[in-house]
């Protein structure tokens, strides 16, 4: 892939083409305003506030500005700068352009974009009012639906609507089907007729059928919005004094079959289709008191890690469709990394370590979430440890070297506190938790060797891994477990893992990643949406869908 092709996740307020922000005390405004030129791939314009994978990386830049930058900011308005307009959700014409692939990845990642409004809204206080001040579709109102509550304007013209499956053929999937009845409780015949209704739901309907929480006249719009927003904040325990830290750019190097940051290394091995993903622990101690991490600012280990994290899996993502399988290792000494867990367990109320920690949780269920197969091999000089660790229980698979009789360089995991729910997974439960189905003995037998450094007969006595061949088989195990893995089908692996990765309870959030996993994937790819004469590709240009009457 070439350099100019590659789908970039950095940016910069300064470079935004499309979201304008604005800050007003414990009020921060996101105003919605497309760029239709501004497009990230052409073949398509972003009129009528429709939005693009390079939308919503500004988006999610933004909030984790807002997040890290901002302290004092407690409500997060979100609104549009254009009139008539809030957003109109997915651009339809990108969509009908755009590979399969890239269809999913870019669903999956507004998927995770909107889902972190409602993960800093739970964790860190950080609440979300949508002022829909215009009309409001498909992506549009998952958008505002991701957000605590909804304020739509009454002016007898603007509506929210998910008209995807009348327009389009395909699945409100981004969260709409499942906010809908899930967090909002829409009752179910009437989010039938609103999913099946291309001109949605406006005024006092929108507010008795539970679309919206609040309709305002237009004179009277802003004043309600402040009103509640002011409300909203004050029930935050975001610090109105925190100094906030500015997220520098990251220090990061692309290379043909290789990224390199500073603590995360990805090499690519594109004729066997696999990358070696090398984590490394803190090289020199870590602040252990308030006053230290908040000197560190953007250079304080955690956050770094998992910014530079982030940014390889998002990377990897889009830019490495046909490198199915990632192979995590790590490096370095394992008590420097509980030494970090240490402090982010002693201060996790602090608002800079809250959020850091929420960062660190969303970017491990970044990798939960990878439509790849994911194997990690604990090898002399591995760090497993603590939240280390958490790359592990990730895993689809892990092995574990035995080295018996040589004790010095035997590689050990250590289970810590934080791998008992520091960082829960999509589920809500942690990742051990999910691995023995919550049963207590099993559990309880992990809990007893807390802090203690477990070899790879330990690990495998524990059900913590998933092999332990010694030194003598290592090599012929592991390669043949790799090279059969990546002879299989991606499709079938790509339903099983998910599969398997999540088995425990079912929750919001499972089900809209399952919803876009099973049934919009389906979807996407039945010639109903996207065959010549599907509803996808016809879509604004004059023809009438086409469609296979047979039920499936």
């Amino acid at each position: 892939m070439t350099q100019a092709s590659r789908v970039d996740y950095q940016t910069h307020p300064s470079q935004y083409r499309h979201w304008k922000l604005k800050f007003e005390g414990p009020v921060a405004t996101l105003a919605a305003d497309f760029d239709e030129n501004a497009g990230l791939r052409p073949g398509y314009k972003l009129k009528l506030n429709s939005y693009d994978l390079g939308v919503d990386i500004e988006l999610n830049d933004a909030i984790n500005r807002i997040r890290f930058e901002h302290p004092e900011v407690r409500t997060v308005v979100v609104t549009s700068a254009k009139d008539k307009v809030f957003c109109s959700g997915a651009n339809i014409f990108m969509l009908g352009v755009s590979s399969h692939a890239w269809k999913v990845n870019f669903c999956k990642f507004t998927n995770e974009t909107r889902n972190g409004f409602e993960d800093s809204s739970k964790h860190s206080g950080l609440k979300f009012l949508a002022a829909v001040n215009g009309a409001c579709a498909g992506g549009g109102y998952e958008l505002a639906l991701a957000c605590d509550e909804i304020i739509l304007i009454d002016d007898r013209s603007s509506a929210v609507s998910l008209p995807e499956v009348p327009l389009l053929g395909v699945l409100p999937g981004t969260g709409g089907l499942t906010r809908v009845t899930d967090k909002r409780h829409v009752r179910h015949d009437l989010a039938d007729i609103f999913c099946t209704t291309s001109e949605g739901v406006r005024g006092q309907k929108a507010k008795d059928w539970r679309l919206v929480d609040a309709i305002a006249k237009p004179a009277v719009f802003a004043a309600k919005v402040q009103e509640r927003a002011l409300e909203l904040a004050r029930g935050s325990d975001r610090p109105a004094d925190g100094r906030g830290v500015a997220l520098t750019p990251l220090a990061r190097t692309i290379e043909a079959d290789a990224l390199r940051y500073s603590h995360v290394t990805v090499e690519i091995d594109r004729a066997r289709r696999v990358a070696t993903w090398t984590v490394q622990a803190p090289t020199a101690a870590l602040p252990q008191d308030i006053a230290g991490i908040e000197a560190a600012g953007a250079a304080w280990y955690p956050l770094v890690l998992a910014r530079e994290l982030e940014d390889a899996i998002l990377s990897m993502r889009t830019n490495e469709l046909e490198i199915g399988t990632w192979l995590i290792k790590t490096e370095g000494d394992a008590a420097a990394v509980l030494a970090m867990d240490a402090s982010l367990l002693a201060h996790k109320d602090h608002w800079l370590v809250r959020e850091t920690t929420g960062l660190l949780r969303r970017t491990f269920s970044r990798l939960d979430l990878s439509s790849r197969s994911l194997f990690a091999l604990i090898e002399a000089g591995s760090c497993f440890a603590g939240s280390f660790l958490e790359l592990a229980l990730a895993c689809d698979r892990s092995y574990h070297l035995a080295l018996p009789s040589d004790e010095q360089r035997t590689p050990k995991i250590t289970v810590a506190e934080t791998n008992f729910g520091l960082f829960p997974m999509v589920t809500g439960q942690s990742r051990l938790q999910r691995r023995y189905y919550d049963e207590q003995p099993a559990l309880e037998a992990v809990r007893k060797r807390v802090g203690m450094a477990l070899d790879a007969d330990a690990a495998f006595a524990l059900g913590l891994v998933t092999s332990n061949p010694d030194d003598i088989d290592w090599a012929d195990e592991t390669r043949i477990a790799i090279e059969e893995r990546v002879s299989m089908s991606p499709d079938a692996l790509t339903g099983m893992e998910a599969n398997l990765r999540f088995n425990g309870p079912e929750n919001m959030f499972t089900r809209v990643f399952g919803r876009l996993t099973a049934w919009q994937n389906w979807i996407f790819q039945r010639p109903n949406a996207v065959g010549e004469k599907g509803a996808l590709k016809v879509y604004g240009k004059g023809e009438k869908s086409a469609f296979d009457w047979n039920r499936v």
